[in-house]
């Protein structure tokens, strides 16, 4: 009963108390520092927490931080510092991480990152509350002014180099301020095994240059090069996939002119490659990403709101002249990407979550595909439906729509199946919202492996703004204070604000002086990260292990005693404790972690056979 008289309080009073009561009062979500002291009170915690601002210490101590990751892997946690005064010129200085006499971690490969509150006033659904809630990662540059009797987390982010030998390092961080001094250790285990570039689990995710260039002022060429390379880096380090990785070099297409007498068989489209090419070979080599979208024009295309016709040159699709210069682009477009080696990683997303009513429309759209591009993925955002059988070959359902029997059985058919979470669904279930606990997103990977998903998708990840919640061209929305992402499009009127939930659509942020400072001319800097950015790179490491292990078991069958393989292939089962139905899973990331190291002892004993 005090528990609940407590968080009735705590509601009250328009804190955050990271959604779940539990988090706040029952699990061990942090461990003290032996430098903890009553002037200066000194803790870490996994990244999978949300730290409010006024989160009491925890009870649990610890000598020093620990933090777990193969070789060619990322991790962070973070570093709470609570001072009892206002500690003023507070800095982070990073010392040696090292095994001595054998190797030393980058000192540019360890980061630290200062965690970011925005405020909370409409919570996303029933599940969250008001407040505080952290998720911009900007930058520390340091020294800072920190608050007295606040908690202020700093995200520590390491990236072990693929040639570095596994063993346990040990390094230091050094905390300074006006009258402070202390030091904090870090011990660092490199596990024996290496993760790749490029990962399994495929990522489609949308993003606006647009609104890059909007929010950084960039108007001249060379600058937005230089600053959309620093965003395909973040995309690149977290393993996400833009939909369209080349928006600076799209493809080009001479269209042949037309007139009364031009026949059919003359309607041959021009393909310049040259631009394309060399972009997509960067995105596909260099920052590894693994899919795609490819636009098919003369498709027509829309969603369960609207849709527009299929039209291409000013023919309609039952004419011959139509059926020939679509036929003839797909044509030269598929087997282009053949020459190329990229078929697996194009796909054709066209029609956005069809209404019943728009199915003919979309078999119709599907039947010109499979004629034309018999051999280019066509993907659809919708579950598993009777009357579109034989048209997608990648059904896309959001999370709460997925229906395993279904998905099985078009599966034994050579299909694939991606789902997706945007502004649904809501609690109970695995989300993006920023007023959520921060397990839901690496949570939600772990589902996608249990289910055999192969892929996931997310509409925007810089939607920073709502043309009809924020019409003024001139003051569009600013992230960082407004979390809210508000409905636009779909006949929505200009003034009008509709929710969709806080973060939809946004796991990264402009720079804060684009964002905060209204420049007057350019920012180079690249995108601010978000907690949620990082526990979806996390969920999609995690996924490897499982991905890594499992192929290990194949090859190493004969090496293992039968007992010797079942305890090994057991790892590969999604434990209860980490997500036992689609809306029943941890909200603590202690059960993911230990799973997740039990998969990464075994990688390492299999690797060593």
């Amino acid at each position: 009963m005090l528990k609940k008289i407590l968080c009735l309080v705590l509601l009250l009073a328009g804190r955050t108390v990271c959604a779940q009561t539990s988090d706040y009062f029952n699990a061990p979500y942090g461990k003290l520092l032996p430098a903890s002291t009553d002037k200066v009170g000194l803790w870490w915690a996994s990244s999978g927490w949300k730290i409010s601002p006024d989160k009491p210490l925890p009870t649990e101590t610890s000598r020093a931080i620990t933090i777990r990751m193969a070789r060619n892997e990322t991790e962070a946690v973070q570093l709470v510092v609570r001072p009892t005064f206002r500690l003023k010129d507070f800095t982070i200085h990073i010392g040696t991480f090292a095994i001595p006499g054998v190797a030393v971690i980058p000192k540019e490969n360890i980061e630290v990152l200062k965690v970011r509150y925005v405020n909370v006033t409409r919570p996303t659904d029933k599940s969250s509350v008001t407040g505080l809630w952290p998720d911009p990662l900007p930058p520390f540059k340091g020294p800072i002014d920190l608050e007295a009797n606040k908690n202020q987390p700093f995200w520590l982010r390491i990236k072990v180099p693929r040639s570095l030998p596994a063993g346990n390092y040990t390094g230091f961080l050094d905390l300074e301020g006006r009258n402070y001094n202390d030091g904090i250790t870090v011990h660092v285990e490199v596990y024996d095994f290496v993760l790749p570039d490029r990962m399994t689990c495929t990522t489609a995710f949308g993003f606006s240059t647009g609104n890059v260039f909007r929010y950084q002022k960039l108007s001249e060429p060379r600058q937005k090069r230089q600053v959309l390379e620093k965003y395909w880096a973040s995309f690149s380090a977290h393993h996400i996939s833009p939909y369209n990785p080349t928006p600076l070099d799209g493809l080009k297409v001479t269209w042949p002119k037309v007139t009364e007498s031009t026949r059919p068989q003359q309607l041959k489209p021009v393909f310049d490659w040259t631009a394309w090419d060399k972009a997509m070979q960067r995105a596909i080599d260099y920052y590894h990403f693994n899919s795609f979208r490819l636009s098919i024009p003369g498709l027509g295309g829309g969603s369960f709101h609207s849709r527009h016709e299929p039209k291409l040159l000013g023919f309609s699709e039952d004419t011959p002249h139509y059926k020939a210069v679509f036929n003839a682009y797909c044509r030269q477009l598929q087997e282009h990407l053949r020459s190329k080696g990229w078929l697996d990683e194009a796909f054709v997303y066209w029609f956005d979550e069809p209404a019943p009513r728009d199915y003919e429309f979309v078999m119709n759209g599907f039947r010109k595909l499979k004629n034309a591009v018999p051999d280019i993925n066509r993907m659809l955002t919708e579950q598993v439906e009777p009357k579109l059988i034989g048209g997608p070959d990648i059904w896309c359902p959001v999370s709460s729509n997925y229906k395993h029997e279904p998905a099985e059985q078009r599966r034994r058919h050579g299909e694939k199946f991606w789902w997706y979470v945007c502004c649904g669904p809501k609690a109970p279930y695995c989300t993006l919202f920023i007023d959520h606990p921060g397990t839901e997103l690496r949570v939600w990977l772990w589902q996608t492996w249990k289910r055999k998903i192969e892929g996931i998708l997310v509409w925007q990840t810089n939607y920073w703004t709502s043309s009809a919640a924020y019409p003024d061209a001139e003051r569009p929305q600013n992230p960082y204070e407004d979390p809210m992402g508000w409905v636009s499009g779909y006949s929505t009127a200009k003034g009008t604000k509709r929710p969709w939930g806080n973060g939809d659509g946004r796991f990264i942020y402009p720079p804060e002086a684009a964002a905060d400072a209204h420049p007057s001319g350019p920012v180079l800097d690249g995108p601010v990260d978000s907690i949620r950015w990082e526990m979806l790179r996390d969920g999609i490491e995690d996924y490897e292990y499982l991905v890594i292990l499992k192929r290990l078991l194949n090859t190493k069958k004969d090496k293992l005693t039968t007992e010797q393989y079942q305890q090994y292939s057991t790892l590969l089962d999604v434990p209860e404790a980490i997500s036992k139905e689609m809306t029943t899973f941890t909200k603590d990331p202690a059960p993911i972690e230990a799973h997740r190291d039990k998969a990464a002892r075994a990688i390492a004993k299999l690797n060593k056979l």
